[in-house]
C-alpha cells in the first residue's frame, strides 16, 4: 500500500460523489472515505469488487482508521452522521436500517448500507458502460425516492392531538409512549388542554407552538432540553411538563431544576411528571423521582402517583 494508491483511491471516490450529483460537502475527503469504507474498498481494490453490508458509525470510522490510517475522534461521529451520511440517505445513495426499518432512532443498532441500485453503477466505475448506468440511476432515483419515503411512512406512529389534528412520530424508542402520554393522560387528566410541544427523537420539534408559549412568558431556546411533552390547561393555567422516562429517566432534583428554570418566566403554574411504560418500568427509577411531582404509568392509565407534596397534580406558587 502506498500513499499514492490511497490518495487515488479517494480522488475517484470524490469524482464517483461528484457523478452522483452531491455538493462540495459531500464529496470533500471525509464524504469519500465514508463511501470507501461502506462499500469496504481499500486503496488497492477494484471498484468491481464493491460490497454493501451494513455498517454503523462507529465501525465506518474504524474501518477508515485501519484502511486509510485516517482517525476520527469519537466525537466526529455526529458530523459524518449529519454532514454524510444523512445526505446519503436523501439522495437514495445508502439504505437506513434495512433490516430492521422501525428501528428506533435513537437506536446503538442503527446502521447503513448502499443501495444495490446504486450499488450496479458503483461496480462500473471507470467501465464502458459505466455513463450509460449512471444515466440511467440519475433519472430513476426521484422515483424511487418517492417509493422508499412511501414506505418509511408506513413505519411512522400515527397520533391524534387533544383537537382532533393527526400527528405522526418517528417509529420505536420512547415514542410509543409518547403516544400514550398525548392520548391516554391527556385524555384523563387534561381535557380541554393544549399541546403546545412534542419532542420527536426524528424532528426535534414535532409540534412546537412558539406562540402560545411566548403569550405564557416561556421564550425557548433551542438548545435547552425540552420535556417531551407541554399541555397548557387554560381552566386552571396550568403547564404541565411530561416526561418519558423509558430512555431518559425521570423528572429528578436536576431534570426538576433545569425544567424550573427553562420555564421560570411562566405565568402559568408548573406541575411536572414522570411518564412510564408500566409500573415495573418505574420500579427501577423510585429513588430518583423528585418530591413535589406525579408519576403515571402506561399500563395503569386512570392512575397517577403523587410524590409528596401538599396537593395532588397541581403546581406549588414558589413556581408562580
Amino acid at each position: 500500500m502506498t500513499a499514492d494508491t490511497s490518495s487515488d483511491k479517494i480522488a475517484d471516490a470524490r469524482q464517483l460523489l461528484a457523478d452522483l450529483g452531491f455538493d462540495r460537502e459531500r464529496t470533500n475527503e471525509r464524504s469519500a472515505l465514508v463511501l470507501l469504507a461502506l462499500l469496504q474498498l481499500g486503496p488497492g481494490d477494484d471498484w468491481a469488487k464493491a460490497a454493501n453490508p451494513m455498517l454503523g458509525t462507529r465501525a465506518i470510522m474504524d474501518w477508515i482508521d485501519e484502511q486509510f490510517d485516517v482517525k476520527y475522534a469519537p466525537n466526529s461521529r455526529e458530523t459524518v452522521r449529519r454532514f454524510t451520511l444523512h445526505q446519503f440517505a436523501d439522495a437514495l445513495l445508502v439504505e437506513q436500517n434495512s433490516d430492521q426499518p422501525d428501528r428506533p432512532v435513537n437506536s446503538p443498532k442503527w446502521c447503513y448500507q448502499v443501495h444495490a441500485n446504486a450499488l450496479k453503477v458503483i461496480r462500473a466505475f471507470g467501465a464502458s458502460e459505466y455513463p450509460t448506468l449512471l444515466f440511467d440511476h440519475l433519472i430513476a432515483v426521484p422515483g424511487l425516492k418517492a417509493q422508499y419515503d412511501a414506505a418509511r411512512e408506513m413505519h411512522r406512529i400515527p397520533v391524534n392531538l387533544p383537537n382532533g389534528h393527526p400527528l405522526t412520530l418517528s417509529p420505536g424508542g420512547q415514542n410509543v409512549l409518547i403516544k400514550q402520554m398525548v392520548e391516554d393522560f391527556c385524555g384523563y387528566y387534561t381535557p380541554g388542554g393544549e399541546v403546545l410541544y412534542v419532542g420527536d427523537a426524528d424532528a426535534k420539534w414535532a409540534v412546537f407552538e412558539e406562540g402560545a408559549l411566548a403569550a405564557l412568558g416561556v421564550t425557548i431556546d433551542q438548545h435547552g432540553k425540552m420535556p417531551d411533552l407541554v399541555v397548557y390547561l387554560p381552566t386552571k393555567n396550568w403547564l404541565v411538563l411530561l416526561e418519558a422516562a423509558s430512555s431518559h429517566g425521570p423528572v429528578d432534583a436536576k431534570r426538576h431544576r433545569e425544567l424550573s428554570e427553562l420555564f421560570k418566566n411562566s405565568t402559568a403554574g408548573l406541575v411536572f411528571v414522570s411518564c412510564f411504560p408500566s409500573r415495573a418500568e418505574m420500579r427501577k427509577y423510585l429513588a430518583d423521582i423528585a418530591w413535589e411531582t406525579e408519576a403515571w404509568c402506561a399500563d395503569n392509565p386512570t392512575h397517577l402517583i403523587h410524590f409528596n407534596g401538599e396537593r395532588f397534580l397541581g403546581p406549588y406558587e414558589s413556581q408562580l
